[in-house]
């Protein structure tokens, strides 16, 4: 059984005004996901800003958060190299920071063939300990993997998950789930924005970002415990914010808007290529908070 699965929230990356690393926010927003009740935290994935983060930076990140988390539960480290040599780099330093498991993404620079793929996790999953999640992610990739090969690859030693973010996900969840193992784990991503469909389909967790899990996490409860009508419900709700979260180019701004309206983090400033809010979408997000008890100050 995969180590990561439930509510794992990717965690964000505050930044100082001048743009440093901001770790007391950090350590924040860690403690206010452990008292929300997640069952994991990951760092260095898209929604934590890590394509405009350095290396020693990613170090600084992964080693403060399993110091906050201390054990209390698995803290996931992404790897997205460009090849197999930098992504076992990667998978190094982050396992010998403290890493449970790794959510690694496939080489995109240079577009692998499906044996490439084969090879490439089998390599990364052979150079540490950690368990590894594959992420299915070719919007951002440009890197399509068939169900056929995703179960293929939860046969390799060491990799036990994969996080389907490849719309329509709750299909591709369906598909997975039927040609894998039953011991392989599926996981939903894209900010959760169809967690409960791919629940329903097979899927044991889900990877939004780290605003909204004490939101969240009573609506998985719900569906869990067959209260279905009820997650539903509660779903609609945040399905406004969830979807916000997903915008191209603010998608960051936005999650550390409603930190920082939620008192968690001190600034809001993102690093480039992610882009600040302007004002109408700025407002247009405050709005939406306003019945989900978080009002901005």
């Amino acid at each position: 059984m995969s180590l990561v699965q439930g509510l794992v929230p990717i965690l964000a990356t505050p930044f100082a005004p001048d743009g440093s690393l901001d770790l007391p926010s950090l350590r924040r927003v860690v403690e206010f996901n452990l008292a929300s009740g997640v069952d994991g935290v990951a760092v260095s994935g898209m929604a934590s800003e890590t394509f405009a983060l350095t290396a020693e930076e990613r170090a600084r990140v992964l080693r403060e958060v399993v110091d906050v988390v201390a054990g209390a539960v698995p803290v996931v480290a992404g790897v997205n190299a460009t090849s197999t040599v930098t992504a076992v780099e990667q998978a190094r330093a982050a396992a010998a920071d403290g890493a449970a498991a790794l959510m690694v993404l496939p080489p995109y620079m240079v577009k692998p063939t499906p044996a490439q793929v084969a090879d490439f996790y089998a390599d990364v999953a052979a150079a540490t300990d950690c368990e590894v999640m594959v992420q299915d992610a070719p919007g951002v990739t440009g890197v399509a993997m068939t169900p056929a090969t995703l179960a293929a690859l939860g046969r390799l030693p060491g990799v036990t998950s994969v996080k389907v973010e490849a719309p329509p996900t709750p299909a591709k969840v369906t598909a997975v789930r039927d040609a894998a193992d039953e011991d392989f784990a599926v996981l939903g991503g894209l900010n959760a924005q169809f967690c409960l469909d791919e629940y329903a389909r097979g899927a044991i967790g889900t990877m939004p970002a780290c605003e909204f899990p004490d939101l969240l996490r009573p609506v998985l409860d719900d569906w869990n415990a067959g209260r279905r009508t009820e997650a539903r419900e509660g779903f609609a709700r945040l399905l406004p914010l969830i979807l916000h979260g997903l915008q191209q180019g603010w998608a960051w701004a936005i999650h550390k808007e409603v930190l920082v309206a939620r008192k968690l983090i001190a600034d809001a400033t993102v690093r480039s290529p992610a882009r600040p809010l302007d004002t109408p979408t700025r407002m247009a997000l405050h709005e939406i908070l306003t019945p989900l008890g978080i009002t901005p100050g």
